[in-house]
């Protein structure tokens, strides 16, 4: 097999043109059967295989640098760089990340697990490059669905003024997890169609190129040079948005042509500046599945190979996130006022049945936390009720909105903190370990952690009159932990269970279940960080109320 012999991407550059698609059909085949076991995102690093070998045929690494932007797509990278025989290990315990780590190998060269970050980093690198004397060559990775954030475009807008050499590789595969929202979803579908806009651009260029004319009157020139695009290709919209912003743009290229691939690195390597080369991959290729379903498959858990039918625990239990879709609906149906906002998670929040119910009402605003607080605040501030699905390591991203946007002005927002604690296989970036230490400190904020489904959502059943005015975090566990039950029952029951730290569980959607508290060594945990901050906020622990529940509370210690 061909993929047994490439330990370091010099072996990559050894290949025969043949023996290059024979390694990536290998790698698609390891891919597809690491993840049936392990888990992990699929959809996006079948994707990449070709753009990754062309990088790495391109490049010299390690001197030369890709940065991969949130990291979630960088497969394929590590099984080139060495670490194909660990692969196995995959988001286990001891093996490799599902995400660059900077510790796990110097082909990583930068840390990453949230989006919009590669352009700033790899900004970062070449400015050092440059103050070193160095030439090495940087390339950011950057996916369509990484252009609804705002960083991105921060560090786009200062790359243009500064003008170092490097390269952002769009991979547009018009996906992030979900489809993608926004304006600039639609921009990136005009210029797929527009295939001669780019070839447009370069006659214009070369007729400008080949006027007699100095230096000075030739940079005159150059500043017309979208005009002149623009009257041998009179189309709607063109690429003015990248030129206007200081990169020079190329494609789209086909992102599964290997050969494409390549001469395209190479000529952007060539380029002087920051040069965006727009590149159209498929989410998927190459597995059925995944490719008719990429949204399923983007991160999933074990599945079975020869159907991609995913793997369904027996008698599987509710999520918290499962009892959130219940409660907003039932509390959307009783307060017009409630609106849902998440952040490109429709379906790790589970928000998406919410929208589909309430679609008005439901907001995805792409991959921009501080947006989506701010833009909650703005809704709160209006008379509405916004409720901001959120995990809890995104949220880090819009704390100064948290604290200036919402808390200081004293607005009504609920902030619902999927995966909030330890998460596991996706490993530190993705821990919700911050957020009880940096919520308790803002005034006015209840932090809660609820153990029954009664208990989520505070704005719910005759609690929404009095508490409707403030402001909550509820932490949402990745715990699954409830049993069916035939009846319901008393509320004296229900009463004394809170006080012991178990408490009954009814799905708002009809179905009464059971349920556990979650476990005590998870707030063990915290023990010591909360033991000097009681007084600063509110916050619920299971087994750990310093007043007894009633039918009519949220259980929050003050």
């Amino acid at each position: 097999m061909v993929i047994e012999r490439i330990e370091c991407p010099a072996d990559v550059k050894a290949l025969s043109r043949s023996e290059l698609d024979a390694l990536a059909r290998e790698i698609r085949d390891m891919l597809v059967v690491t993840c049936s076991r392990n888990g992990g995102h699929l959809a996006p690093n079948l994707g990449v295989v070709e753009l990754t070998l062309a990088l790495h045929r391109t490049l010299n690494l390690p001197p030369d640098k890709i940065v991969w932007d949130v990291s979630h797509q960088s497969y394929v990278h590590k099984i080139l760089t060495g670490r194909r025989d660990r692969f196995h290990t995959l988001r286990k315990g001891g093996g490799i990340s599902g995400f660059s780590m900077r510790s796990e190998s110097p082909y990583d060269v930068f840390g990453a697990g949230h989006a919009s970050t590669s352009v700033s980093s790899a900004l970062g690198m070449a400015i050092a490059r440059d103050l070193a004397g160095r030439d090495e060559t940087i390339v950011a990775v950057l996916g369509d669905g990484a252009l609804t954030g705002g960083l991105a475009y921060e560090a786009i807008n200062n790359a243009g003024q500064l003008g170092s050499n490097f390269i952002v590789i769009l991979n547009d595969n018009e996906m992030s997890i979900a489809p993608n929202v926004g304006s600039i979803a639609s921009y990136l579908s005009v210029i797929r169609s527009k295939h001669f806009a780019n070839v447009a651009r370069e006659r214009a260029k070369d007729v400008l190129h080949r006027l007699p004319f100095g230096g000075i009157a030739r940079k005159a020139f150059q500043a017309a040079e979208m005009g002149a695009m623009h009257f041998v290709s009179p189309v709607e919209k063109t690429t003015v948005i990248f030129e206007e912003l200081g990169f020079r743009y190329m494609g789209p290229v086909d992102g599964h042509n290997i050969d494409a691939l390549v001469e395209a690195v190479e000529a952007a390597k060539g380029i002087e500046g920051p040069v965006l080369l727009h590149v159209r991959t498929i989410k998927g290729r190459g597995y059925e599945p995944a490719e008719s379903d990429s949204r399923t498959f983007h991160g999933c858990g074990a599945f079975d190979v020869e159907n991609g039918k995913l793997e369904v625990k027996p008698n599987a239990r509710p999520t918290f996130s499962d009892a959130f879709a219940d409660a907003m609906n039932v509390v959307a149906a009783k307060d017009a006022r409630v609106i849902g906002i998440t952040a490109a998670m429709p379906d790790g929040t589970k928000l998406a049945k919410f929208g589909k119910r309430f679609p008005e009402r439901f907001f995805d605003v792409g991959i921009a936390e501080a947006h989506a607080v701010c833009f909650a605040a703005g809704a709160a501030s209006a008379g509405l009720r916004p409720v901001c699905a959120i995990y809890s390591t995104f949220l880090q991203r819009a704390y100064d909105q948290v604290v200036h946007d919402v808390c200081v002005q004293e607005l009504p927002v609920i902030f619902c903190m999927d995966r909030a604690g330890f998460v596991g296989d996706d490993g530190p970036t993705h821990m919700g370990l911050y957020d009880i230490a940096y919520l308790r400190a803002l005034p006015g904020m209840t932090i809660m952690a609820p153990r029954c489904e009664e208990e989520l959502l505070p704005i719910s059943s005759t609690r929404s009159r009095s508490i409707s005015q403030r402001r909550f975090g509820i932490r949402e566990a990745r715990a699954r932990d409830a049993t069916s039950v035939k009846s319901r029952p008393s509320s004296t029951a229900r009463h004394r269970s809170c006080a012991t730290g178990r408490a009954s569980r009814f799905s708002l959607s009809g179905t009464p279940v059971t349920s556990r508290s979650m476990p005590t060594i998870y707030w063990r945990r915290y023990a010591a960080g909360m033991a000097g901050c009681r007084r600063s906020s509110t916050l619920a622990s299971p087994g750990r109320s310093t007043k007894r529940c009633s039918n009519d509370s949220p259980r929050a210690t003050t």
